[in-house]
Order: structure tokens, then sequence, then C-alpha cells
């Protein structure tokens, strides 16, 4: 899945879901220490528990950030499957 994040370094954030688990994250653009480490944390867990983890962290005076956007995606992902 592809979503196109607003408000942080990153131009886009590709990801893998498998059985309502998160199974890879990759930002394109930004921090990529960062991401890679996002990544690593979330991997197989599941998408709710991801999203009530990271929504709502912020980057510094930005009111969202990488962890929040993925949370967004997420999100965005469970309304267009329902």
């Amino acid at each position: 899945m592809h979503y196109k994040p607003t408000g942080i370094c990153a131009v886009g954030i590709d990801y893998e879901i498998e059985d309502g688990k998160v199974m890879d994250v990759k930002f394109t653009g930004g921090c990529d220490g960062n991401h890679k480490g996002l990544n690593g944390l979330i991997k197989g867990m599941k998408i709710e528990e991801a999203i009530s983890r990271l929504k709502g962290i912020t980057c510094g005076p930005r009111n969202t950030s990488c962890p929040d956007q993925l949370a967004r995606a997420l999100e965005d992902y469970l309304v267009k499957k329902a």
C-alpha cells in the first residue's frame, strides 16, 4: 500500500499488511535511521496497536511526525478495507 504523507520530510510511505499486522514499512525521504527503527519496532504488530502507539506523536514545532503519519496511513487502510 502507498500513502502520501503531509507535514513531514518524507514524501511517501509504503507498507505491507498481512493478517491484520504491519509487516513492513518504508519511507521515501526523511530520516532513514529513524524510519528503519520505526519499522523494526512495529513489524508484526496489529494495525490497531500500531495506531494507538503512534497517533499524535509530534516532531519539533510540527503538529505531526513520521510515526503520526504512519498511524494516519494505517487508519486510512482500515477505512478503505471496511
